[in-house]
């Protein structure tokens, strides 16, 4: 399996390194010097690393046959790719390479489906799965403990316990239950001024207000009865 593991950047001084976007969990491991790449576009490689070393935060890299900052500034934006076997584990426990989270369904701990991950962004901070709703708009989730509570290979999906108006959809139900209880209690205040409208007039009627009020103690005394 073919993976992204880096995308090189401009020239670093006049001896031919580059500065390097690490696409990868372990750079130790998919760019060590002696490392062979494949590139995209492909006519640029395959690249074979020469030496590497981290400069103010950000990896350098010099490739064999590439000596001078002509021929660094040559491979600006080009993308490095490693072979991979697909059955292989990082070393960390609950550590996933990017190939194993893609395409993974998106569900609530009750089943609920939520999406599909189609992009995997690394961000200074954390980490952030990119999900595709079946309407087709995107979600960001950040994947942390706290949120992705489990992920399942065998199952093919990754459950999500998201807080409060992560997802929309979420955000939609409270609404809609702040606004069914503030028809409910309005309502109930209506109800509550007719009884007491209908309340004063029996007051003020005498014998018609008995009628009307017997009537009305049967119909609630068969509606309790069923």
């Amino acid at each position: 399996m073919q993976l992204v593991v880096a995308r090189i950047g401009r020239a670093h001084g006049i001896k031919g390194e580059v500065t390097v976007e690490v696409r990868t969990d372990e750079p130790e491991l998919r760019l060590g010097p002696g490392a062979v790449l494949l590139t995209d576009p492909a006519s640029a490689g395959p690249l074979t690393i020469e030496t590497g070393r981290v400069h103010s935060g950000r990896l350098l890299l010099r490739f064999e046959g590439v000596r001078d900052r002509t021929g660094a500034e040559a491979l600006r934006n080009i993308l490095l790719i490693a072979e991979v076997d697909p059955t292989e584990m990082p070393e960390e426990e609950d550590e996933y390479y990017d190939h194993q989270l893609m395409d993974l369904d998106v569900v609530l701990a009750d089943g609920t489906e939520i999406g599909r991950i189609t992009e995997i962004s690394h961000l200074p901070s954390q980490d952030l799965f990119i999900v595709e709703r079946p309407d087709g708009t995107e979600l960001m989730i950040p994947f942390v403990e706290s949120i992705v509570t489990e992920i399942d290979l065998e199952e093919q999906r990754a459950v999500i316990d998201p807080p409060p108006g992560l997802i929309d959809d979420r955000a939609e139900i409270v609404s809609s239950r702040d606004e069914s209880d503030a028809d409910a209690e309005s309502s109930e205040s209506e109800s509550e001024s007719e009884s007491e409208a209908d309340s004063g007039d029996d007051s003020g009627s005498g014998e018609a207000s008995d009628v009307s009020g017997g009537k009305k103690s049967d119909d609630a005394s068969g509606e309790a009865q069923a």
